[in-house]
């Protein structure tokens, strides 16, 4: 995908650069390593997002205005010139290209990640967010398909708290802050497998609706 994970290596800065860098680091990483595009986020400032609308609805969580797109395939340079225009920014990555997300609650979901890998499913990369909320990587298109997978399990009129944001939303990506709420974490941190061919969603979708129901 453009280079290699000694290559990212070989960019870590030292102690002085770290924090500065840290961003552009992620950034080579999800475009270069992965195959995801990234785009630079607004983030929280001394309390306000740096959007400047005094009540934004998602502060720190939405894409900069007139901020381009970092694509995926993008070289280490490439990432790197690019991030430096926008420090401190969050990332942001855009759902439905790559992947689609399951988003259940936490609890359920850590308990959900459990089960499947104790029974060999085939899990994708899974990010747990400081709002309390899950984020499975699924094959794009779970945002279409699961009110009909929903239906044929027999789910469809359980109440659950499962969503599948679908083309068009963004997921903020660790190590970025989701506003004032801290960090987005990796649960299960992605792959060269799983990022490039996350799961279909029908394959984790009863084991994620079943906990989800009992919780």
């Amino acid at each position: 995908m453009g280079f290699t994970i000694g290559g990212i290596r070989e960019m870590r800065p030292g102690a002085r650069r770290r924090g500065r860098a840290a961003g552009a680091t992620a950034v080579a990483e999800y475009t270069g390593l992965w195959g995801w595009a990234v785009v630079p986020g607004s983030r929280l400032s001394a309390g306000v997002c740096s959007c400047g609308v005094p009540d934004c609805a998602a502060p720190g969580a939405h894409p900069l205005d007139g901020a381009d797109e970092i694509p995926a395939g993008s070289t280490l340079r490439e990432a790197a010139d690019a991030w430096s225009r926008h420090p401190g920014a969050s990332l942001l990555l855009p759902v439905g290209r790559a992947f689609d997300v399951l988003d259940v609650p936490e609890v359920p979901g850590r308990r959900a990640l459990v089960r499947m890998e104790r029974m060999g499913l085939p899990a994708g990369p899974v990010a747990v967010a400081p709002d309390g909320r899950v984020q499975f990587f699924v094959a794009p298109g779970a945002a279409a398909e699961l009110p009909g997978l929903l239906y044929r399990m027999g789910w469809d009129d359980a109440g659950l708290d499962l969503r599948a944001p679908g083309p068009g939303a963004f997921l903020t990506a660790p190590p970025s802050e989701l506003g004032p709420l801290g960090p987005v974490r990796w649960l299960r941190a992605p792959a060269p497998d799983t990022a490039a061919a996350p799961p279909q969603a029908r394959l984790l979708l009863g084991t994620l609706a079943y906990i989800c129901h009992r919780w």
